[in-house]
Protein backbone atom coordinates (compact mmCIF):
# COMPACT_ATOMS: atom_id res chain seq x y z
CA UNK A 1 0.00 0.00 0.00
CA UNK A 2 0.85 3.51 -1.14
CA UNK A 3 1.65 5.67 2.04
CA UNK A 4 0.89 9.58 2.83
CA UNK A 5 2.88 12.16 3.53
CA UNK A 6 1.16 14.44 6.58
CA UNK A 7 1.81 18.32 5.48
CA UNK A 8 0.20 20.61 7.88
CA UNK A 9 -2.15 22.70 7.09
CA UNK A 10 -5.16 25.33 8.43
CA UNK A 11 -8.26 25.72 6.43
CA UNK A 12 -9.34 29.33 6.59
CA UNK A 13 -12.20 31.67 5.35
CA UNK A 14 -10.51 35.14 4.26
CA UNK A 15 -12.45 37.74 3.47
CA UNK A 16 -15.30 35.83 0.61
CA UNK A 17 -12.23 33.24 -0.22
CA UNK A 18 -11.38 30.48 0.98
CA UNK A 19 -8.00 28.42 0.82
CA UNK A 20 -5.18 26.57 2.38
CA UNK A 21 -2.53 28.22 4.82
CA UNK A 22 0.79 26.41 5.38
CA UNK A 23 4.36 27.73 6.84
CA UNK A 24 6.48 28.10 4.60
CA UNK A 25 9.23 25.36 5.94
CA UNK A 26 6.52 23.10 5.68
CA UNK A 27 6.13 23.06 1.84
CA UNK A 28 9.09 22.36 -0.29
CA UNK A 29 11.31 24.79 -1.15
CA UNK A 30 12.16 23.56 -4.67
CA UNK A 31 8.98 25.82 -6.54
CA UNK A 32 8.42 23.00 -9.33
CA UNK A 33 7.52 19.90 -6.50
CA UNK A 34 5.76 22.85 -4.33
CA UNK A 35 2.98 23.62 -6.68
CA UNK A 36 3.16 19.62 -7.51
CA UNK A 37 2.14 19.32 -4.23
CA UNK A 38 -0.25 22.08 -4.32
CA UNK A 39 -1.89 20.32 -7.31
CA UNK A 40 -2.93 17.46 -5.28
CA UNK A 41 -3.61 19.09 -2.08
CA UNK A 42 -6.22 21.09 -4.03
CA UNK A 43 -7.28 18.12 -6.22
CA UNK A 44 -6.21 20.29 -9.58
CA UNK A 45 -7.20 19.11 -12.55
CA UNK A 46 -10.67 18.17 -12.20
CA UNK A 47 -13.70 20.52 -12.68
CA UNK A 48 -14.60 19.31 -9.05
CA UNK A 49 -11.57 18.72 -7.61
CA UNK A 50 -13.01 15.15 -6.10
CA UNK A 51 -9.29 14.33 -5.13
CA UNK A 52 -8.50 17.09 -2.99
CA UNK A 53 -9.61 19.95 -0.67
CA UNK A 54 -10.36 22.14 -3.54
CA UNK A 55 -13.98 23.72 -3.63
CA UNK A 56 -14.05 23.39 -7.52
CA UNK A 57 -14.11 27.55 -7.38
CA UNK A 58 -11.25 29.63 -8.11
CA UNK A 59 -12.90 31.40 -4.88
CA UNK A 60 -11.89 28.26 -3.14
CA UNK A 61 -8.62 26.87 -5.06
CA UNK A 62 -6.46 29.50 -3.20
CA UNK A 63 -3.19 28.99 -0.98
CA UNK A 64 -1.43 31.10 1.67
CA UNK A 65 2.38 30.46 2.14
CA UNK A 66 3.59 32.32 5.34
CA UNK A 67 6.89 32.78 6.98
CA UNK A 68 8.26 35.50 9.97
CA UNK A 69 10.11 38.13 7.66
CA UNK A 70 13.90 39.19 7.77
CA UNK A 71 12.54 42.47 6.47
CA UNK A 72 13.44 45.00 8.97
CA UNK A 73 9.67 46.49 10.02
CA UNK A 74 7.56 43.35 8.40
CA UNK A 75 6.90 40.82 10.76
CA UNK A 76 5.88 38.52 8.08
CA UNK A 77 6.50 37.44 4.92
CA UNK A 78 2.86 35.72 2.66
CA UNK A 79 2.72 34.60 -0.56
CA UNK A 80 -0.26 34.23 -2.36
CA UNK A 81 -1.11 31.11 -4.85
CA UNK A 82 -3.63 30.44 -7.33
CA UNK A 83 -4.18 26.89 -8.17
CA UNK A 84 -5.97 26.55 -10.92
CA UNK A 85 -9.32 24.10 -10.96
CA UNK A 86 -9.23 22.42 -14.38
CA UNK A 87 -5.31 23.08 -15.37
CA UNK A 88 -2.48 21.22 -13.81
CA UNK A 89 -1.30 24.81 -13.17
CA UNK A 90 -0.72 27.85 -10.37
CA UNK A 91 0.18 31.11 -10.75
CA UNK A 92 1.83 33.63 -8.34
CA UNK A 93 0.73 36.57 -10.71
CA UNK A 94 -1.48 38.30 -8.19
CA UNK A 95 -1.97 39.17 -5.09
CA UNK A 96 -5.21 38.13 -2.49
CA UNK A 97 -6.11 40.25 -0.42
CA UNK A 98 -9.14 38.53 0.96
CA UNK A 99 -6.74 35.40 1.82
CA UNK A 100 -4.56 38.08 3.53
CA UNK A 101 -7.05 38.73 5.70
CA UNK A 102 -6.70 35.66 7.35
CA UNK A 103 -2.65 35.84 7.32
CA UNK A 104 -2.14 37.24 10.37
CA UNK A 105 -4.82 35.38 12.77
CA UNK A 106 -2.90 31.85 11.06
CA UNK A 107 0.63 33.25 12.12
CA UNK A 108 -0.11 34.00 15.77
CA UNK A 109 -1.95 30.54 16.19
CA UNK A 110 1.22 28.99 14.52
CA UNK A 111 3.63 30.93 17.12
CA UNK A 112 5.31 32.50 14.56
CA UNK A 113 4.30 36.42 16.26
CA UNK A 114 2.94 37.21 19.25
CA UNK A 115 -0.53 39.12 19.48
CA UNK A 116 -1.53 42.37 21.66
CA UNK A 117 -3.86 42.26 24.78
CA UNK A 118 -6.59 44.14 22.63
CA UNK A 119 -5.80 44.24 19.35
CA UNK A 120 -3.16 43.03 16.88
CA UNK A 121 -1.27 45.18 14.36
CA UNK A 122 0.74 43.29 11.95
CA UNK A 123 3.06 44.68 8.80
CA UNK A 124 2.74 41.83 6.21
CA UNK A 125 5.28 41.75 3.07
CA UNK A 126 3.29 40.32 0.16
CA UNK A 127 5.57 38.70 -2.11
CA UNK A 128 3.94 38.47 -5.66
CA UNK A 129 3.84 42.45 -5.64
CA UNK A 130 7.05 43.41 -3.61
CA UNK A 131 4.41 45.84 -0.91
CA UNK A 132 3.23 45.78 2.27
CA UNK A 133 0.08 45.98 4.38
CA UNK A 134 -0.65 46.68 8.06
CA UNK A 135 -3.66 43.91 9.08
CA UNK A 136 -5.37 44.68 12.44
CA UNK A 137 -7.61 42.22 14.45
CA UNK A 138 -8.79 41.71 17.90
CA UNK A 139 -7.46 39.06 19.99
CA UNK A 140 -7.72 38.47 23.22
CA UNK A 141 -5.06 36.29 26.02
CA UNK A 142 -2.48 35.87 23.18
CA UNK A 143 -5.39 34.00 20.77
CA UNK A 144 -6.61 36.21 17.58
CA UNK A 145 -10.59 36.61 18.68
CA UNK A 146 -12.76 35.73 15.45
CA UNK A 147 -16.52 36.72 16.44
CA UNK A 148 -17.23 40.03 16.22
CA UNK A 149 -20.46 42.50 14.59
CA UNK A 150 -18.63 43.25 11.71
CA UNK A 151 -21.06 41.85 8.29
CA UNK A 152 -19.13 42.13 4.90
CA UNK A 153 -21.22 40.72 1.28
CA UNK A 154 -20.50 37.75 0.16
CA UNK A 155 -20.48 36.00 4.05
CA UNK A 156 -23.45 34.87 6.09
CA UNK A 157 -23.43 36.17 9.38
CA UNK A 158 -21.11 38.24 11.45
CA UNK A 159 -17.44 38.50 12.63
CA UNK A 160 -14.57 40.03 14.23
CA UNK A 161 -13.43 42.58 11.85
CA UNK A 162 -9.92 42.76 10.40
CA UNK A 163 -8.83 46.08 9.02
CA UNK A 164 -6.50 46.08 5.93
CA UNK A 165 -4.39 49.43 5.00
CA UNK A 166 -2.56 49.02 2.01
CA UNK A 167 0.89 50.51 0.98
CA UNK A 168 2.72 51.38 -2.45
CA UNK A 169 0.75 49.34 -4.51
CA UNK A 170 0.50 51.50 -7.55
CA UNK A 171 1.70 49.38 -10.19
CA UNK A 172 3.18 46.43 -8.15
CA UNK A 173 2.46 44.24 -11.04
CA UNK A 174 2.83 46.11 -14.05
CA UNK A 175 5.25 49.06 -13.63
CA UNK A 176 2.55 52.05 -13.19
CA UNK A 177 -0.74 53.05 -12.25
CA UNK A 178 -1.75 52.97 -16.07
CA UNK A 179 0.43 50.18 -17.46
CA UNK A 180 -0.07 51.43 -21.18
CA UNK A 181 0.38 55.31 -20.75
CA UNK A 182 -2.74 55.89 -21.94
CA UNK A 183 -6.29 56.86 -19.47
CA UNK A 184 -8.42 55.49 -23.09
CA UNK A 185 -7.01 52.89 -25.24
CA UNK A 186 -8.94 51.18 -28.26
CA UNK A 187 -9.08 47.18 -28.25
CA UNK A 188 -10.90 45.78 -31.15
CA UNK A 189 -13.75 48.96 -31.44
CA UNK A 190 -13.84 49.19 -26.95
CA UNK A 191 -12.36 51.20 -25.43
CA UNK A 192 -10.61 49.94 -22.20
CA UNK A 193 -9.21 51.94 -19.58
CA UNK A 194 -6.13 49.55 -18.33
CA UNK A 195 -5.30 50.45 -14.56
CA UNK A 196 -2.77 48.52 -11.72
CA UNK A 197 -3.55 49.48 -8.23
CA UNK A 198 -2.27 45.83 -6.65
CA UNK A 199 -4.27 44.01 -9.60
CA UNK A 200 -4.14 44.37 -13.12
CA UNK A 201 -7.74 45.57 -14.24
CA UNK A 202 -8.90 46.01 -17.73
CA UNK A 203 -12.49 48.37 -17.58
CA UNK A 204 -15.02 47.97 -19.93
CA UNK A 205 -18.38 49.79 -19.96
CA UNK A 206 -20.76 47.20 -20.07
CA UNK A 207 -22.96 48.90 -22.55
CA UNK A 208 -19.94 48.72 -25.42
CA UNK A 209 -21.03 44.91 -25.68
CA UNK A 210 -24.57 45.07 -25.59
CA UNK A 211 -25.46 44.61 -22.10
CA UNK A 212 -26.70 45.97 -18.84
CA UNK A 213 -23.85 45.01 -17.10
CA UNK A 214 -26.66 44.01 -14.09
CA UNK A 215 -27.07 40.75 -15.32
CA UNK A 216 -26.59 37.83 -12.95
CA UNK A 217 -23.11 35.82 -12.63
CA UNK A 218 -25.26 32.85 -14.57
CA UNK A 219 -26.48 34.82 -17.06
CA UNK A 220 -23.20 36.36 -18.05
CA UNK A 221 -21.27 32.55 -17.53
CA UNK A 222 -23.34 30.95 -19.56
CA UNK A 223 -23.02 33.95 -22.08
CA UNK A 224 -19.59 32.10 -24.41
CA UNK A 225 -20.23 34.75 -26.99
CA UNK A 226 -19.11 37.34 -24.94
CA UNK A 227 -16.70 35.48 -23.02
CA UNK A 228 -14.74 35.05 -25.76
CA UNK A 229 -14.76 38.31 -26.75
CA UNK A 230 -13.18 39.67 -23.70
CA UNK A 231 -10.97 37.11 -23.37
CA UNK A 232 -9.63 38.17 -26.96
CA UNK A 233 -9.43 41.64 -25.83
CA UNK A 234 -7.82 40.77 -22.45
CA UNK A 235 -4.81 38.46 -24.66
CA UNK A 236 -4.64 41.36 -27.07
CA UNK A 237 -3.97 44.27 -24.50
CA UNK A 238 -1.81 42.00 -22.45
CA UNK A 239 0.99 43.00 -23.80
CA UNK A 240 0.75 46.67 -23.92
CA UNK A 241 0.48 46.75 -20.18
CA UNK A 242 3.86 44.81 -19.80
CA UNK A 243 2.20 41.38 -18.88
CA UNK A 244 2.89 39.86 -21.96
CA UNK A 245 1.64 36.39 -23.41
CA UNK A 246 -1.65 35.68 -20.40
CA UNK A 247 -3.08 32.84 -21.86
CA UNK A 248 -1.49 30.97 -19.17
CA UNK A 249 -2.22 33.83 -16.88
CA UNK A 250 -5.17 34.60 -14.35
CA UNK A 251 -4.29 38.60 -14.81
CA UNK A 252 -4.89 40.65 -15.83
CA UNK A 253 -8.98 40.87 -14.20
CA UNK A 254 -11.57 42.14 -17.05
CA UNK A 255 -14.44 44.20 -15.07
CA UNK A 256 -17.67 45.01 -17.02
CA UNK A 257 -18.64 48.37 -15.69
CA UNK A 258 -22.24 50.53 -15.24
CA UNK A 259 -23.64 53.00 -13.61
CA UNK A 260 -24.14 52.17 -10.01
CA UNK A 261 -28.18 51.07 -9.24
CA UNK A 262 -28.03 50.80 -5.48
CA UNK A 263 -26.62 53.91 -4.20
CA UNK A 264 -22.86 52.98 -4.52
CA UNK A 265 -19.91 54.84 -6.28
CA UNK A 266 -20.00 52.80 -9.18
CA UNK A 267 -21.86 48.53 -10.52
CA UNK A 268 -19.08 46.24 -11.53
CA UNK A 269 -18.96 42.49 -13.22
CA UNK A 270 -15.58 41.03 -12.69
CA UNK A 271 -14.30 38.32 -14.91
CA UNK A 272 -11.40 35.95 -13.19
CA UNK A 273 -10.58 36.13 -15.78
CA UNK A 274 -12.87 33.49 -17.52
CA UNK A 275 -15.33 33.57 -14.78
CA UNK A 276 -17.88 35.85 -13.59
CA UNK A 277 -16.69 36.75 -10.18
CA UNK A 278 -20.08 36.35 -7.66
CA UNK A 279 -18.65 39.54 -5.87
CA UNK A 280 -15.06 41.19 -6.64
CA UNK A 281 -11.58 40.98 -5.30
CA UNK A 282 -9.66 42.64 -2.75
CA UNK A 283 -7.35 44.23 -4.58
CA UNK A 284 -9.66 44.63 -8.08
CA UNK A 285 -11.67 47.14 -5.96
CA UNK A 286 -9.13 48.81 -5.48
CA UNK A 287 -8.00 49.54 -8.62
CA UNK A 288 -12.12 49.88 -9.97
CA UNK A 289 -11.45 52.44 -7.46
CA UNK A 290 -8.72 53.83 -8.33
CA UNK A 291 -10.30 54.22 -11.80
CA UNK A 292 -13.51 55.83 -10.95
CA UNK A 293 -11.57 58.57 -9.41
CA UNK A 294 -9.51 58.99 -12.40
CA UNK A 295 -10.49 61.69 -15.05
CA UNK A 296 -11.51 60.20 -18.39
CA UNK A 297 -11.44 57.02 -17.85
CA UNK A 298 -14.31 54.26 -18.62
CA UNK A 299 -15.33 54.10 -14.87
CA UNK A 300 -15.10 57.86 -13.95
CA UNK A 301 -17.34 58.35 -16.94
CA UNK A 302 -19.90 56.09 -14.85
CA UNK A 303 -19.19 56.80 -11.76
CA UNK A 304 -20.43 58.39 -8.67
CA UNK A 305 -17.65 60.08 -6.81
CA UNK A 306 -18.12 60.99 -2.85
CA UNK A 307 -17.00 64.28 -2.41
CA UNK A 308 -13.55 65.07 -0.33
CA UNK A 309 -9.90 63.82 -0.15
CA UNK A 310 -11.03 60.61 1.87
CA UNK A 311 -13.61 58.87 -0.17
CA UNK A 312 -15.61 55.55 0.86
CA UNK A 313 -16.24 54.17 -2.30
CA UNK A 314 -18.53 51.18 -3.04
CA UNK A 315 -18.16 49.11 -5.74
CA UNK A 316 -21.01 47.31 -6.38
CA UNK A 317 -21.20 43.12 -7.59
CA UNK A 318 -23.58 40.70 -8.19
CA UNK A 319 -23.83 39.62 -4.47
CA UNK A 320 -23.81 42.78 -3.09
CA UNK A 321 -21.07 45.52 -2.58
CA UNK A 322 -17.55 46.52 -1.42
CA UNK A 323 -16.37 49.36 0.32
CA UNK A 324 -12.58 50.63 -0.23
CA UNK A 325 -11.78 53.76 2.11
CA UNK A 326 -9.31 56.02 -0.52
CA UNK A 327 -7.25 58.92 0.89
CA UNK A 328 -6.70 60.82 -2.15
CA UNK A 329 -3.85 63.25 -3.04
CA UNK A 330 -4.13 66.28 -5.55
CA UNK A 331 -1.63 67.35 -8.12
CA UNK A 332 -1.11 68.69 -11.27
CA UNK A 333 -1.43 65.40 -13.06
CA UNK A 334 -2.94 62.06 -12.08
CA UNK A 335 -4.75 62.31 -8.38
CA UNK A 336 -2.30 59.96 -6.37
CA UNK A 337 -3.59 57.61 -3.59
CA UNK A 338 -1.91 57.92 0.05
CA UNK A 339 -3.89 54.87 1.44
CA UNK A 340 -6.64 51.82 0.19
CA UNK A 341 -8.07 50.73 3.25
CA UNK A 342 -10.88 47.71 3.86
CA UNK A 343 -12.59 46.16 6.29
CA UNK A 344 -12.79 42.06 6.11
CA UNK A 345 -13.27 39.16 8.41
CA UNK A 346 -11.81 35.64 8.66
CA UNK A 347 -12.26 32.47 9.86
CA UNK A 348 -10.28 29.51 10.94
CA UNK A 349 -12.52 26.66 9.81
CA UNK A 350 -9.94 23.14 9.90
CA UNK A 351 -6.51 22.52 11.42
CA UNK A 352 -4.38 19.12 10.47
CA UNK A 353 -2.43 17.66 8.24
CA UNK A 354 -2.96 17.85 4.25
CA UNK A 355 -2.55 14.23 2.80
CA UNK A 356 -0.37 13.89 -0.88
CA UNK A 357 0.18 10.40 -1.89
CA UNK A 358 4.17 10.15 -1.24
CA UNK A 359 5.10 9.54 -4.47
CA UNK A 360 4.00 13.30 -5.33
CA UNK A 361 6.80 14.48 -2.56
CA UNK A 362 9.41 11.26 -3.12
CA UNK A 363 7.84 9.81 0.17
CA UNK A 364 9.65 11.85 2.27
CA UNK A 365 8.01 14.25 4.93
CA UNK A 366 8.23 18.09 5.82
CA UNK A 367 11.29 17.43 8.35
CA UNK A 368 13.19 15.06 6.59
CA UNK A 369 13.65 17.80 3.53
CA UNK A 370 15.39 20.64 6.35
CA UNK A 371 19.00 19.49 7.24
CA UNK A 372 18.46 20.59 10.05
CA UNK A 373 15.55 18.67 11.57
Amino acid sequence: MTSQTKIPCVLMRGGTSKGTYFLASDLPADEALRDHVLLSVMGSPDARQIDGVGGANPLTSKVAVVKRSARKGVDLDYLFIQVVVDEPRTSTQQNCGNILAGVGQFAVEQGLVPAGDFETTLTIFLENSDSLADVTFPSHNGAPVYDGEARIDGVPGKSAPVMINFRDTEGSACGALLPTGNVIDMVQGVEVTCIDNGMPVVLMAASDFGITGYESRETLNGDSGLKTRIETIRRDISHQMNLGDVAEKTVPKMTLVAPPRDGGTICTRSFIPHDCHSAIGVFAAVSVGTGCVIPGTVAQRLAVIPKGDAKLMSVEHPTGEFSVEMEMEHGDGLPKIKRAALLRTARRLFEGNALVPSDVWGGRSPAAMDPAA
